[in-house]
C-alpha cells in the first residue's frame, strides 16, 4: 500500500468509530460522568471534610487526579476491546479489513486512536465536573498530558489484546471488573502509600496502576510516592510490550481466524 492509501485506511477505520461513540453519546460518556460526580460527592464533599490533608493538600484535591485517571483507564480499555469483539462476531468487519493490503501496524492504530479518543475526552469531561467540586492546582501542563496520552495508549492496547482474544461479551467484561478495578483502586486513589504499614506500602509497588496514578498526580500537585521517572519507565515499558504482542496476534491471526 502506498502512504496515502495506509492513510484512507487508517482515517475510514478511526472516522468509523468517532461518529460511534459521538452517537451513542449517552452509553460512551455520561455513566463516568455519573459515576465520578458521585465519587466527588462521596470521598470529597462528604468524607474530605473528615479527612483533612493529605500531602499538606485538601483531601478532596488528591483524589481528583485519581478518579480522572479511573476514567480515562477503564473507557480506553472498555473501547477497543468491545469494538474489536463486534469486529469480531457482531459486524464481522474485521474480515474485510484483514483480507485487505493494510498493515497489522495500521489496524491497530486505528482501533487504539478510538480508544485514545474516548479516555481522554472522558478524562477531559470528569475534569471539568470536578472543577464544581474544588478547585484545581497544575505543577505541569506537559506532565498531565504526556500521562494523560500515555495511560489511555497502554489500556487502549490492553483492550484490544482483550478484544482478540475474546469469544463472548463476558471474556469482554472479566477483565475490567475482576482484574482492571481493583488494580485502580488498590493503586492510590483514594490514599497515600505513606500512610500504609510497610508490608502493604511495599505491595502496592507490584501494582502497575500505583505509577500511572501518581505520575499523573504529580502533574497536578507537584507530589508523589514513587520517582517521576520510575513512572515514565513502567509506562514506556507497557506500551512497547503490548504493543509488541497485539502485532504477533494480528500477523498471526489468532483468536480473529475462523
Amino acid at each position: 500500500m502506498t502512504p496515502y492509501e495506509k492513510w484512507v485506511a487508517y482515517y475510514t477505520i478511526i472516522r468509523k468509530e468517532v461518529v460511534r461513540l459521538l452517537r451513542i453519546w449517552p452509553q460512551t460518556f455520561l455513566p463516568s460522568l455519573v459515576t465520578s460526580t458521585l465519587y466527588f460527592l462521596i470521598f470529597g464533599a462528604f468524607l474530605g471534610s473528615r479527612i483533612g490533608m493529605v500531602h499538606g493538600v485538601p483531601y478532596i484535591m488528591f483524589v481528583v487526579p485519581g478518579l480522572v485517571m479511573l476514567s480515562v483507564v477503564m473507557n480506553s480499555y472498555m473501547n477497543t476491546s468491545f469494538v474489536m469483539f463486534q469486529s469480531k462476531f457482531f459486524m464481522r468487519t474485521i474480515d474485510e479489513i484483514l483480507v485487505s493490503p493494510t498493515p497489522p501496524w495500521v489496524l491497530i492504530a486505528g482501533f487504539i486512536s478510538g480508544g485514545l479518543i474516548r479516555g481522554i475526552v472522558t478524562g477531559i469531561l470528569v475534569l471539568l465536573v470536578a472543577l464544581f467540586f474544588t478547585h484545581l492546582v497544575i505543577h505541569s501542563v506537559a506532565i498531565i498530558i504526556l500521562f494523560l496520552v500515555l495511560s489511555s495508549l497502554v489500556f487502549a492496547l490492553a483492550g484490544l489484546v482483550n478484544g482478540i482474544y475474546a469469544k463472548s461479551m463476558d471474556a469482554v467484561n472479566i477483565v475490567p471488573t475482576f482484574v482492571l478495578q481493583p488494580l485502580v483502586y488498590l493503586g492510590g486513589i483514594f490514599y497515600s502509600t505513606a500512610s500504609l504499614p510497610p508490608f502493604w506500602a511495599s505491595l502496592t509497588r507490584f501494582d502497575p496502576l500505583f505509577y500511572i496514578i501518581n505520575g499523573f498526580r504529580y502533574g497536578f500537585l507537584g507530589i508523589s510516592d514513587i520517582s517521576l521517572w520510575v513512572s515514565f519507565a513502567v509506562l514506556g515499558t507497557l506500551v512497547l510490550l503490548l504493543a509488541v504482542v497485539n502485532l504477533y496476534l494480528l500477523k498471526k491471526g489468532l483468536g480473529l481466524k475462523q
